[in-house]
């Protein structure tokens, strides 16, 4: 069951409202309007043995205790594995099992004695071999007593929860076109029903899916998106990938991604999103995306709204129908429904996204280790050598103690020196910078300074490689010289008002940004991604060069694209070091 309470204040004064410290229906305070805080409980029913949502059970009538704050099943391949790695396969066979939160498994109602930490001791190869020997002896017949059970006792909370959803997609979309709205499908549990109860709330089979293909997706994964695709002929799945960009070979560039520099998810899935959402909807005044986000899956995600504006796409609305959820009622509504989904959840995923992200938990690297043996020891054998890349002692305990997840910065790593840029003020003139380039000055390099105004190459001297900048009134702004090919730069800054400076300490930063993209520029998408407007346009050309275009009609000279990131370069961000 879950509780909402309002724990509002007056902003101003701190004072207590009205609502404050009542209960409320949903997580918004229908008082003050503001979010409510949610708190759930579990109860198991030992007459039944399964897990309710309300504390008296529907089928038996009897009182079920408190077990968990949520819950989700445990199907028979992942129960037989933790049997094997128990030393007690079958064991549980026509048991009652489930995994509660703190992934805390529960038989008949009761905690097992398991613990993770044992997974460092044991034998992949050993338990990967007998787990292929007993599988097909596996059985599927008691857990389908379990599942019915557990749907019958919680009908009431199934049709609850599907006529708030439907009510709150079909209020969400009711002057929206089918064609302006999409699906954002990863191929997991909360987006599969996401589609869903779209498609049911809205009678229309046909509204596009948009599938952010990371490259690095589970194979069960890919298995599952093509089954979607016979199964539901009629909804266009279209795939939003990344086909310019290599994961590995951008490890061995800037380095794994780690937890705190998931530099992955801007190249591989957000940046390409984007891109597509961009192309399919480009002249449309509004777009609906509906998402599968739920707030209890991270501390970041518990901050999101149900329904908001895009922060980086103009006209984009975005509303999420199970953003309230437990694992308990994605569990619940997949299983009424009888609804196809992910099989990695069945070998015991929680979360289903890419099978090698820095946040996996240590049971799902090990789950990994033993059911995707060639993809993990072919990433180990990345980390290991990026290890030794940046000079550590033993690469093998960094990475098996997990050393590559908690890295911060480009320590070691070689591409993080062209972060650097020299410069020295200019002794004869004021206002102006000689900047030590790393790479030849070229006309992409001009162009990267068109969100600070208007480029005017006629004025200035062309022999000398002169380039004027100008606002709409035609004040200038900045006077670049740079000859094509060589490595010098000077910019004179003529008015320190410039991508929203205020001095000309701000006004130098800022023209640096852009110097330091032009240097390390490795077409990561994220420029591109944060340009609200469609003007930027970055593509890997044949020979491995990066085409960084910007248009002259589409730029709003907005500098989202200058000020965004630290420095302004997202691999700058990601490759930041200490410099003593």
């Amino acid at each position: 069951m879950i509780f909402y309470t309002c724990r509002n204040r007056n902003k101003e004064t701190g004072a207590p409202l009205p609502c404050t410290d009542t209960r409320c229906e949903t997580s918004l305070c229908p008082v003050c309007k503001g979010r409510a805080e949610a708190a759930s409980e579990i109860y198991w029913c030992g007459h039944c043995r399964v897990p309710l949502y309300e504390e008296t059970c529907s089928l038996c009538g009897q009182k079920g205790k408190r077990l968990t704050t949520d819950i989700r099943p445990v199907f028979p391949e992942e129960r037989l594995f933790i049997e094997i790695v128990m030393g007690k396969p079958f064991e549980y066979l026509k048991e009652s099992v489930w995994n509660g939160t703190g992934n805390r498994y529960y038989v008949n109602g009761q905690k097992l004695p398991f613990s993770i930490s044992r997974l460092k001791e044991l034998d992949q190869d050993a338990v990967r071999f007998q787990y292929e020997q007993l599988k097909e002896q596996n059985t599927e017949e008691y857990f389908k007593e379990y599942r019915d059970r557990f749907v019958k006792a919680n009908r009431v909370r199934f049709q609850k929860i599907v006529e708030e959803a439907g009510n709150f997609i079909r209020k969400s979309a009711c002057d929206a076109d089918v064609m302006d709205m999409f699906v954002s499908f990863s191929g997991g549990k909360d987006s599969t029903v996401t589609s869903d109860l779209v498609t049911r709330a809205l009678s229309n089979p046909e509204i596009v899916h948009i599938f952010g293909d990371t490259t690095l997706e589970f194979p069960s994964t890919y298995e599952y998106i093509s089954r979607f695709r016979r199964e539901h002929p009629r909804t266009p799945v279209l795939s939003a990938r990344n086909k310019e960009k290599d994961f590995e070979a951008m490890c061995r560039v800037v380095g794994p991604p780690s937890r705190v520099m998931r530099w992955c998810c801007t190249v591989f899935k957000t940046g390409m999103i984007q891109k597509k959402i961009r192309s399919l909807f480009r002249d449309k005044s509004r777009i609906l995306t509906f998402y599968g986000i739920r707030r209890s899956e991270s501390v970041s995600r518990n901050k999101y709204e149900r329904e908001t504006d895009s922060p980086k796409i103009t006209k984009q609305r975005i509303v999420s129908p199970v953003i309230d959820w437990m694992d308990f009622d994605i569990w619940l509504y997949l299983l009424t429904r009888g609804i196809d989904f992910n099989s990695a959840y069945r070998l015991g995923y929680a979360r289903v996204g890419c099978w090698c992200c820095p946040n996996n938990s240590e049971w799902s690297e090990f789950l990994s280790s033993v059911h995707m043996q060639r993809q993990s020891e072919q990433f180990h054998r990345l980390l290991v050598e990026f290890a030794e890349s940046i000079g550590k002692e033993d690469a093998e305990v960094y990475v098996r103690e997990g050393g590559w997840k908690a890295r911060q910065g480009g320590n070691g790593v070689p591409y993080a020196g062209k972060a650097v840029v020299s410069f020295q003020p200019c002794a004869l003139e004021e206002n102006a910078f000689r900047y030590e380039l790393q790479r030849p000055v070229s006309k992409e390099l001009f162009e990267l300074f068109r969100p600070f105004g208007y480029l005017d190459y006629d004025m200035g001297n062309q022999a000398l490689g002169e380039v004027y900048v100008h606002n709409k009134k035609g004040e200038i702004l900045l006077k670049l010289q740079g000859r094509i090919g060589s490595k010098e730069l000077k910019v004179t800054i003529v008015n320190v008002r410039l991508a929203g400076a205020g001095d000309l300490k701000t006004a130098e930063e800022r023209v640096k940004c852009q110097l330091t993209k032009y240097q390390m520029c490795i077409g990561c998408m994220a420029c591109e991604s944060v340009c609200r407007f469609n003007a930027l346009s970055i593509k890997e050309q044949k020979d491995g060069k990066v085409r960084y275009r910007i248009s002259e009609e589409k730029c709003l000279r907005c500098a989202e694209c200058v000020n965004h990131f630290t420095a302004g370069c997202y691999m700058r961000k990601v490759l930041a070091v200490k410099r003593t």
